[in-house]
Formats: structure tokens, C-alpha cells, sequence
């Protein structure tokens, strides 16, 4: 990390406290970037931000589909950078509640876009995408110039974020990538239906761990930190490299079965894991990981822990967490 580029930026994290955005303001607090974090949930019991982290934060309680807003924090706080990490992250609720999912994820992307370009100051936007913007591709591993085949709520809501981000680059010359990432894991996930925070916590606490799909499905898994150095490499890098209007991929490369997961959470706690396979995943890719030539060779970025040296850091903080929380 550039530490003198970063000293002082006035940096806009949309989504602040959540899981992803959690992490980042650690890191660039760390940077000492002047950070404005908007969140419609402010102020969370469950967050891994402490309060003398919440104290440096110019935090603002709102929602990405409020237009007025965001370009009043913009033009206010002549913001420098904006990472856009405010989402509904949940295919589950994507399903149940579509309407929510597409205001918050595609009206919430063009209200951040628009707000960006009708402000020269800012030279960077971020967007936090996923692997889901792809769809359910038969071609393995993704590479950023496949297309976006969004099928069900949740993965349209992505592909046409993406396709916004692109296109204001390409119409109105603003200045943003897309990232697209695997699984991310790791400390402060409080989304226990996702597959790696729910096998440590079933292993942790003796519960039988609910598996949705077969067992079968394919992912690739990635740690936190180096998500976050991704999103952190991207900005440094994008007006100098001239890569706006880009999509990288963020992935270990590393792609495994739920199964083969969950017997490593098994053996890395030393616990006897139970589980019951539902079988009963719908609308859910079963095989899907990502290429991240593109983001080693022109960011030189790369994972610094495998999956196993992930998991250990992640399991230790869950271990510390449900103990306090008995």
C-alpha cells in the first residue's frame, strides 16, 4: 500500500459496517484517509469496528438510494475516492424479496455513479462486485471478458451494476472499475447462511451444519485481507496504470467442492462437524470460479494466505467471538 498517496484522501466507503466494508475502513484508517462511511444500519452490535474506530469515522446513517444525499456527501466533503460496497449481498433474499435487492443494487449503483461524475473531484470509483455478475457460464474459470448472464434476482442485480459502471466510463469518461471476487470469508461475517462462517460456528458449538446444495457445488474461497488489498491496489493504481472502465477478478485459483470445505473447518477445529445435506439449493450455480491472471499481471496483486492459513485466523476469531458471546 501507498502509504503517502493515501494520507489525507477524502474517501466515501458506501456500506461502511458491513462485512466487506467493515474491513476496509480498518485498513484505511490505518492509512489515515479522512473516511465518510454511509450505512443504513450505523453504530452495529455485531461489527468488528471498535468504538475508537467508529470515533475517527465521519459516519452518516442512509441509503445509497437516497440521489440527494449521496451527492450532497460528495460535493460537501469534496470526496477524492469512493468505494461502493453497499449491497444486498444475499442470493437467498434476492429470491424472496427481488424488488428490495434490484433499488438497493442497481438504483443504489447509478445513484452513486451519477453522483460521482456531477463532481470533479473525484479521480476514483470502486465497485464491489461478484462473481455472480456472470451468471452460470459452461466455460471454467470465469475471465473478465466473458459476458454478464445474470439469470435469477440477485445475479441480474450485479450483472447490471457492472454493465452501469461500464457504461459511464465508456459515455461520460468516469473514472471506476469493477471487482468481482469468489467467496470472501473471513472475521465479522455475521451472515450465517453463508456456507464458511455457519461450518466454523457448527463446528465450534456442536450444531448440525445444514448444507442447502448436494455438497457438490464448486466455489473459490478467499480471505478477507486480500480482498481488501485488491480494492486498495485498484484505487492506487487506476488513473496511473489508465484503467477505468476494467473488471478484475479477485480469486485464490484454487476452486473446491462444499464438502472438501467443510472437512477442512473439521479437521482445522479438531471438532466432529456434523451435517445433513438439504439437497434443496434453487436457482443456485453449481460450478463457478474465477481467473485473476489479468489482476496479478497488471495490479501485481496476489493472495498472501492460502486457504488453510485463512481459515486458521478466521476460526481463532470466531472461537474468541462465541465465547464472549455465551
Amino acid at each position: 500500500m501507498n502509504t503517502k498517496f493515501w494520507k489525507r484522501k477524502n474517501v466515501l466507503i458506501t456500506g461502511y459496517e458491513g462485512f466487506l466494508g467493515s474491513h476496509l475502513t480498518k485498513a484505511l484508517l490505518d492509512l489515515k484517509v479522512n473516511i465518510y462511511g454511509l450505512d443504513i444500519l450505523t453504530h452495529r452490535k455485531k461489527t468488528i469496528l471498535l468504538k475508537e474506530d467508529l470515533d475517527k469515522i465521519n459516519i452518516i446513517k442512509g441509503s445509497v438510494e437516497n440521489f440527494l444525499l449521496l451527492s450532497e456527501i460528495i460535493k460537501r466533503n469534496k470526496i477524492e475516492i469512493v468505494f461502493h460496497l453497499a449491497a444486498r449481498p444475499l442470493v437467498s433474499e434476492g429470491l424472496k424479496k427481488p424488488m428490495r435487492t434490484f433499488s438497493t443494487n442497481i438504483k443504489g449503483t447509478w445513484n452513486v455513479l451519477e453522483a460521482s461524475r456531477n463532481n470533479a473531484l473525484v479521480k476514483a470509483i470502486i465497485v464491489a462486485s461478484s462473481d455472480k455478475a456472470y451468471g452460470s457460464l459452461r466455460q471454467l474459470p470465469y475471465k473478465e471478458n466473458a459476458p454478464l448472464k445474470g439469470k435469477h434476482p440477485y445475479d441480474v442485480s450485479k450483472s447490471c451494476a457492472d454493465l452501469l459502471a461500464y457504461t459511464y466510463y465508456h459515455t461520460y469518461g468516469l473514472p471506476v472499475c469493477v471487482t468481482r471476487c469468489g467467496n470472501v470469508y473471513g472475521p465479522g461475517d455475521f451472515n450465517f447462511s453463508r456456507i464458511t462462517p455457519d461450518a466454523i460456528r457448527c463446528a465450534l458449538t456442536g450444531k448440525t451444519l445444514l448444507i442447502r446444495s448436494d455438497g457438490k457445488f464448486t466455489r473459490d474461497y478467499v480471505y478477507v485481507d486480500d480482498i481488501i488489498n485488491g480494492y486498495i491496489l485498484l484505487a492506487e493504481k487506476i488513473n496511473n496504470l489508465k484503467l477505468s472502465g476494467e473488471a478484475f477478478n479477485l480469486s485464490d485459483e484454487s476452486p473446491i467442492t462444499v464438502l472438501e470445505l467443510v472437512k477442512k473447518i473439521n479437521k482445522l477445529t479438531s471438532r466432529k462437524l456434523k451435517y445433513k445435506i438439504l439437497n434443496q439449493a434453487k436457482y443456485e450455480i453449481k460450478n463457478q470460479y474465477l481467473a485473476s491472471g489479468k489482476a496479478r499481471r497488471i495490479l501485481g496483486w496476489k493472495p498472501k494466505y492460502t486457504l488453510e492459513e485463512g481459515l486458521n485466523k478466521t476460526i481463532a476469531w470466531y472461537s474468541n467471538y462465541l465465547g464472549k458471546a455465551k
